[in-house]
């Protein structure tokens, strides 16, 4: 029985035998085989009255469920009758996040489409890339974000529709309210991610209804134990799985509200936290080492919960904000193939510095390069498996690299200790081996975050011809007329007598700015 009329989706999925183990033996895992998650996300609160709840708040407007509801359903009627899409047919979504954006992706969820939703600064050649790779036949973008998408020329894609006085709106003007959604499988296709800071051409990660459903009762419940009174924030991008989960999934299907910023500054997310009593922000490590410095501008008591991934979580930076607010930023590591977070921490078990546990629904060990699994206090590379996996389309020899013998191999260096806490080490490609010595990035940074002028930094291995590598700081300074050779020099040996003397960075940049890529990472490539 085929999922969808368009099967190219589940046509490119990984054989079986190359997929990972799924663990979903859990009664809050076990989905019934006919699933669409739209109904568990937005429909039902409908029709258990709660229509009227806030869903959705901005700086200018305020949406009920109701409210999305209804558009999120008008949408779908646009689609399968003015745009054409069949079951199956791949949407790209292009949007800063705001509320339509939101309605757009439960539109295509509802109408049997599969969402590939992407960054808002990509650009026509990144955009054609995606669809090309997808075969993306329709393209649903903000009108503010038109310029890049007109200039797309592929094949497959056949329509594209504008919303923000564009003809998306008119078209929902005549539209029903209310739409019978596609009766989709549990492992129907609904979502494709790109990875982010890849070469050549970008990987495809397909999940599926059950997924969707699945990672909101582990990472929440574990972590954040929402309400409905909940008001969730951040950073991230809805393109990015990071943001879909903290900005939409969580607090929908746990009937709370999101506050969605097109374009969080530091300052907008901490004035809207102020404004409208915030109780759970996700945001990047180098975001919330911004927001520690303008705390004295701003009142965030109503802040509960604090939730930090993207990369790992300098601990001086969770120092830092637990000292100006009480607060225990939690940690947590997450994969575009896994969909979100896998290991994490809560408030009751939570060691700073540590990434945490397992959580709900998850397992992980550390192996080395033979796939053997290590003894405690040893790095290797980090492994694991849960409810969700990585499932490749079209990549079958990355799909071999991902996955080995049923487990997710994350390309992410880690140790555990004896307690079980697992503990981030390096990126396996930021490892600098210098002299002999291997020099984890993340270590000089945490040393260098403890200097009293250092705002920001991030360490690149170099080529040498004596060393092999060296360590290479680049570094923005809290002010940065300070900047010098002098001042160099002196955090040089300020570095060597607090920390390993080898680590200590040979060369040092200052920067105006670090580059970022739109979810707040560090493009550490473009430092090499």
């Amino acid at each position: 029985m085929k999922h969808y009329e368009d099967n190219f989706a589940h046509l490119n999925l990984p054989s079986p035998d190359l997929q990972p183990n799924y663990l979903c033996n859990l009664p809050q895992f076990q989905q019934p085989e006919m699933l669409n998650c739209v109904e568990r996300l937005l429909d039902n609160h409908i029709q258990n009255g709660n229509g009227a709840a806030i869903c959705i708040r901005t700086f200018e407007e305020t949406w009920t469920y109701q409210d999305l509801y209804e558009k999120a359903n008008q949408i779908a009627h646009v689609l399968v009758e003015d745009l054409g899409l069949i079951s199956g047919n791949r949407v790209l979504l292009r949007s800063a996040n705001n509320p339509m954006m939101v309605a757009c992706w439960f539109a295509v969820l509802k109408a049997g489409g599969i969402v590939v939703a992407t960054m808002p600064l990509l650009r026509a050649k990144e955009l054609t890339t995606v669809i090309n790779c997808a075969e993306v036949s329709i393209a649903i973008s903000d009108s503010d974000l038109a310029d890049e998408i007109n200039q797309v020329e592929s094949q497959f894609l056949k329509q594209k529709s504008f919303y923000r006085n564009g003809d998306l709106d008119q078209f929902m003007q005549s539209k029903p309210k209310t739409f019978d959604n596609y009766h989709s499988k549990a492992d129907s296709i609904c979502l494709i991610g790109f990875t982010s800071g890849t070469t050549g051409l970008p990987k495809m990660t397909a999940h599926y209804h059950k997924d969707i459903l699945n990672i909101c009762e582990a990472f929440p419940v574990y972590s954040l134990q929402p309400t409905r009174e909940d008001i969730f924030i951040g950073s991230p991008p809805l393109g990015f799985t990071f943001g879909l989960g903290g900005l939409v999934l969580f607090p929908m299907y746990f009937g709370a509200s999101t506050f969605l910023i097109e374009k969080p500054s530091p300052d907008l997310l901490l004035k809207a936290i102020e404004e409208h009593k915030i109780t759970i922000c996700f945001t990047a490590p180098t975001a919330w080492r911004i927001l520690t410095t303008k705390l004295a501008e701003y009142d965030v008591s109503s802040l509960r919960k604090c939730v930090s991934a993207g990369e790992t979580l300098p601990l001086q930076v969770w120092e830092d904000w637990y000292k100006a607010t009480g607060l225990k930023i939690i940690d947590g590591i997450g994969a575009t193939e896994m969909l979100h977070i896998f290991i994490s921490s809560n408030e009751e078990n939570m060691i700073p510095g540590a990434t945490g546990l397992p959580i709900l629904g998850y397992e992980a060990k550390i192996i080395d390069e033979e796939g053997n699994e290590l003894p405690p206090n040893q790095s290797g590379r980090l492994a694991v498996r849960g409810i969700t996996g990585c499932k490749y389309l079209n990549r079958e020899e990355k799909q071999k690299t991902y996955v080995s013998n049923g487990w997710n191999i994350t390309g992410d260096i880690f140790k555990q200790d004896d307690d079980g806490y697992f503990w981030f080490v390096a990126r396996g490609d930021d490892m600098i081996i210098s002299s002999g010595y291997n020099i984890a990035a993340i270590e000089v940074e945490n040393v260098l975050l403890m200097h009293e002028a250092i705002l920001e930094c991030a360490v690149v291995g170099l080529p040498d011809s004596d060393r092999g590598m060296l360590v290479c700081a680049n570094i923005v300074l809290k002010d940065k007329s300070k900047a010098s050779d002098e001042f160099a020099k002196a955090i040089q040996n300020w570095f060597k007598d607090v920390a390993a003397p080898y680590k200590y960075p040979r060369m040092i940049n200052f920067m105006q700015n670090l580059p970022k890529t739109e979810t707040g990472k560090i493009q550490r490539f473009k430092l090499k």
